[in-house]
């Protein structure tokens, strides 16, 4: 390859925008959500779906329900996001942008699958 066309590709790379940001899986079923924040929002939901797939999923209750009642059954929403060059701070974005979410949409208990937070 050449030069030329080499940067040009490094050029058009980092021209591609990354978003972080809130999303929800949902179960269709039984109406339960399950909402995070993820630093980089591109093929998330595929990730998602094979961790769930392949029964590597960090949230034993989501997992069992995808088992039971099959990928179908779930929907992925974005709930907001972010471009990733606007921030300084992942972590803290990341808690500062989940948290409305969860104190809006309460995903405890019989509603969801997270479990309350203790900051």
């Amino acid at each position: 390859m050449d030069m030329n066309k080499r940067k040009e590709l490094i050029e058009e790379y980092k021209q591609i925008k990354i978003y972080m940001g809130v999303a929800q899986i949902k179960n269709q079923v039984n109406g339960k959500i399950f909402i995070d924040s993820y630093p980089n929002l591109k093929n998330k939901w595929l990730t998602l779906q094979m961790q769930l797939d392949m029964g590597r999923f960090a949230n034993a209750q989501l997992q069992k329900d995808w088992k039971e009642f099959g990928a179908d059954a779930f929907t992925y929403d974005v709930l907001e996001q972010k471009e990733i060059d606007k921030v300084t701070d992942m972590r803290w974005e990341r808690k500062k942008i989940l948290k409305p979410w969860l104190e809006k949409l309460q995903p405890f208990g019989d509603r969801g699958y997270n479990k309350p937070r203790i900051d």
